[in-house]
């Protein structure tokens, strides 16, 4: 049997005690029970599809819950070309969504409008929604979507949940 100093045991309180702050707490849940909801508007919608797939398995962070309901969502996942046509769409499902939630730029396209510099084309979905994480590339690659994916965590992480208390009040 190990010493309970190393999980910080105190012998004067009966059963097992697991010490943290309430922020750590709702931010571990958080993070590691994200609802993607994929807004699939381009060929970046594939590379989407195959994290979702047995050879990457999003599972393995808790993500792989994809919603298409943003009242269930949490995170949008924005993968290819937004049109200016589909950016009221857009911003009407994120405006749908439940706080707190995040939004992710996947691709070249959904972050600064890619190779499209036309009269059509969004240039970056940060123009019309916040951006949390922007992934690179065109196609991106599924290894650098769960990249972004663990970036989000980490920004979760980092997040404080809980108001904090007033100054002077307890």
């Amino acid at each position: 049997m190990t010493s309970g100093s190393e999980y910080g045991y105190n012998s004067k309180v009966e059963g097992n005690v697991v010490v943290t702050k309430l922020d750590a707490a709702v931010n571990w849940v958080r993070k590691n029970s994200v609802w993607p909801m994929p807004m699939g508007l381009a060929c970046c919608a594939i590379e989407l599809m195959a994290v979702g797939g047995s050879r990457f398995d999003i599972s393995r962070f808790g993500m792989e819950v994809m919603r298409f309901s943003p009242r269930q969502s949490d995170c949008m996942i924005v993968a290819g070309t937004v049109t200016y046509k589909m950016a009221e769409a857009v911003r009407r499902i994120y405006d749908q969504m439940a706080e707190p939630k995040w939004v992710i730029a996947m691709g070249a396209c959904a972050s600064t409008g890619g190779m499209y510099r036309s009269y059509s084309t969004l240039q970056g979905v940060d123009r019309i929604i916040p951006v949390d994480v922007y992934i690179s590339g065109c196609p991106v690659r599924p290894e650098a979507l769960l990249d972004g994916l663990m970036s989000l965590q980490k920004k979760i992480e980092r997040e404080h949940s809980v108001p904090q208390l007033i100054k002077g009040r307890s």
